[in-house]
């Protein structure tokens, strides 16, 4: 006989589980489902652990930039201590999240989630029956259909190397490929980039990703733009990358290939088709209230819905959303306005709001204030060059349309954007700001 449940959760991540607690605080019967140790994308093989080594490479390449003006000495990444520093986070995540859904009464599944019909699952032998299903579980790095594809290594194997190689290929040029060369390279490996595209980090500005460029030359990445990987080799303990571009073929020895050529929805091995739940380009095809199109009774959210930033913030919003309309019924959706977006490169570039390609196709009228910043305190009292803005106000309400920041407290600064943005406040509503100084927050009258 099956188990009988109000609410089916497929996943252990951020969306997953605020769903899960919301409606089980209402008295609803919920299990939970995952086939890798509970937690989660972010908590344990993504934004989490990356920032720990994001810190660990900030940290020596700020002593670095100090040489010569008043701190001295020598600094490297102990990498394996670092790896442990790590592990300090992540390794207790998966018995912390269990235990919390055993304390709230809610039941946990280890194995692999198929669906056998509209309501039905199966996992690890048991038949589980629900009232709605919700999947969120998150997304995998995507097939390339390449000779050679088996030796790639993912974002969760290099997040857990004990040992870091001495020339590691990074294949893509998104948020990834960006963060993981500014960590290996400061802990001292040869790093190079192979992107397809035409330029590195097409989510942000391209003219602040341009300055930023300038800062993946001086530690040493070789970036390769308009690099297609064709195939992939093993060669003795190491491999060959076989490339294409404009000027023919090329090949690339190295120690450790990385994917960092995208992401999509992690969806196979679900049947979604017994379940009647509806695929298209592989997404889900979902209405506005992040519901089946196709299975009434199914809902998704974070990255296995996309229908918002593949980011943290925007899972737990759309977790938000899903419990309210389980609860209530289908009366909200998601407001994706105002989602900030930061790759922790070092320094970091952030975004939120429109860019400026996007305002001048919605017709609208702004000013756009942009400048290189480098001679700024914020910049000369961290030794760093890399510093700029470019931010978009409109002529009419004097809303900002859309900030975009490279430097020292990007990431930080980025948010009161956002607040703004999400808020409607007016440019005039943050310049008449009282904001504490000198912070990176204090920058952003001049950048008005």
């Amino acid at each position: 006989m099956a188990n009988q449940f109000d609410l089916v959760v497929i996943g252990t991540g951020t969306a997953a589980m605020a769903v899960a607690m919301r409606v089980r605080a209402k008295g609803w019967s919920v299990a939970v489902i995952d086939h890798r140790p509970f937690g989660g994308t972010c908590a344990l093989r993504g934004c989490d652990p990356k920032k720990m080594l994001v810190g660990g490479a900030s940290a020596v390449d700020h002593v670095r930039r100090m040489s010569g003006n008043g701190v001295a000495g020598d600094v490297h990444i102990a990498w394996s201590e670092l790896i442990a520093f790590k592990r300090t986070f992540t390794d207790p995540v998966p018995e912390k999240h269990e235990h919390r859904y055993e304390e709230k009464g809610i039941h946990s599944y280890h194995g692999h989630a198929r669906f056998v019909g509209p309501n039905s699952l199966t996992v690890g032998g048991e038949s589980l029956e629900a009232r709605h299903v919700l999947i969120a579980a998150g997304a995998e790095p995507i097939k390339l259909h390449i000779p050679g594809e088996e030796y790639f290594v993912t974002n969760e194997d290099f997040l857990a190397m004990q040992r870091l190689p001495q020339r590691i290929v990074l294949v893509g040029g998104g948020y990834i490929a960006s963060e993981f060369s500014h960590i290996a390279a400061r802990a001292g490996a040869q790093v190079t980039i192979l992107q397809r595209g035409q330029r590195m980090l097409t989510h942000f500005d391209p003219d602040l990703v341009g300055w930023l460029m300038d800062k993946f030359a001086e530690i040493g990445v070789d970036v390769r733009l308009r690099t297609t990987v064709e195939a992939i080799e093993k060669k003795g303990a190491g491999f060959v990358v076989h490339t294409t571009s404009e000027g023919g073929g090329s090949t690339f020895e190295a120690d450790l290939v990385v994917h960092a050529a995208g992401r999509a929805p992690s969806l196979d091995g679900l049947d979604l088709e017994v379940g009647g739940i509806a695929v298209e380009n592989g997404r889900l095809k979902l209405n506005e209230h992040l519901q089946s199109v196709s299975n009434p009774a199914v809902y998704a959210a974070g990255d296995a819905a996309q229908k918002g930033p593949p980011l943290t913030p925007v899972s737990s919003h759309d977790a938000k959303v899903v419990a309210a309309n389980l609860l209530e019924g289908n009366r909200h959706t998601p407001d994706y306005r105002g989602v900030p977006s930061v790759a922790f490169t070092i320094p970091p570039i952030a975004a939120v709001g429109l860019s400026e390609d996007e305002a001048r196709q919605q017709g609208l009228k702004f000013q756009t204030k942009s400048q290189k910043a480098s001679e700024w305190f914020t910049a000369r009292q961290a030794a760093e060059k890399t510093y700029g803005f470019k931010v978009m106000v409109e002529d009419d309400t004097g809303r900002i349309l859309g900030a975009h920041l490279v430097g020292p407290h990007a990431d930080e600064v980025i948010n009161l954007f956002a607040l703004a943005i999400r808020h409607d406040l007016t440019a005039d509503n943050l310049k008449t700001t009282m904001f504490a100084y000198p912070t990176g927050a204090s920058d952003i009258g001049y950048m008005l």
